[in-house]
């Protein structure tokens, strides 16, 4: 489902964009197992997104909630304080739906469309008609590799006004393990973009990291993480550091 693309390809586990939401009421299908509410929050210590920093480097509040039927298809939405200026505003509120199961035995794929948007836009910027939403289809397919849980993913935002009519291409793996007889979990995350997101300036970047989790309950967990970026090292935007986050699911 897209809480898992979202807390690692749209942000990955390793960029702190964890998903959440706030409490919800329980809609009463969801007792005969054909439709699921479940959500969380969180607070990051830096809302990292493909290894760039949304939220200038500082800690930023994080929740979604997401509607799951027993087909395999899904909605939700994500929203996370961020510190984008002109004309990106101070938040961001995903909206995506689509479709998950199972390929084979051990092996799920996920598939769905995913719409940015920055609702707190700069006046100057809705003045000025400058358009910053976007569409971004995405794709993954998980598996086990002996202890290893593996995502491979892939995101393509196609040419749109408000990415100055280029497109963006990004690639990504995931891993996670858990450490026997342990409440402690391990991460690691590659990311390669190809377009209007690169960091450098051929149009082409890699990002990734190293990240460890301990889950103090069954739905509250801590997290920290390293987060590194290819190209220039900007301060509070692209430097490599390591990042920490509280969150708790349900």
């Amino acid at each position: 489902m897209l809480t898992s693309f979202r807390g690692l390809a749209a942000v990955s586990a390793l960029t702190l964009s964890a998903v959440s939401a706030p409490a919800f009421a329980q809609d009463d299908d969801a007792d005969t197992g054909e439709i699921e509410l479940s959500g969380n929050v969180a607070l990051v210590s830096d809302y990292r997104f493909r290894g760039v920093s949304f939220s200038d480097g500082d800690p930023a509040l994080q929740g979604g909630i997401d509607l799951a039927h027993s087909s395999g298809f899904y909605v939700g939405t994500w929203g996370s304080t961020i510190s984008g200026g002109s004309p990106y505003g101070e938040l961001e509120l995903d909206i995506y739906a689509g479709f998950g199961g199972e390929l084979a035995e051990g092996v799920s794929f996920d598939v769905g469309l995913l719409y940015y948007i920055y609702p707190t836009e700069n006046e100057l910027a809705n003045l000025a008609d400058v358009d910053t939403d976007y569409f971004e289809p995405y794709a993954s397919v998980s598996g086990d590799l002996g202890p290893v849980s593996a995502t491979l993913g892939v995101a393509y935002a196609w040419d749109q006004s408000s990415l100055g009519d280029d497109d963006n291409l990004y690639l990504y793996t995931d891993f996670e393990t858990g450490i026997p007889n342990t409440p402690l979990s391990l991460t690691a995350h590659l990311g390669y973009t190809d377009g209007v997101f690169a960091t450098q300036a051929d149009g082409s970047s890699f990002d990734w990291g190293l990240g460890a989790s301990y889950a103090v309950t069954d739905s509250l967990s801590l997290g920290v993480n390293y987060v590194d970026t290819q190209g220039p090292s900007v301060e509070d935007f692209t430097d490599a550091g390591i990042f920490f986050t509280i969150g708790y699911s349900m």
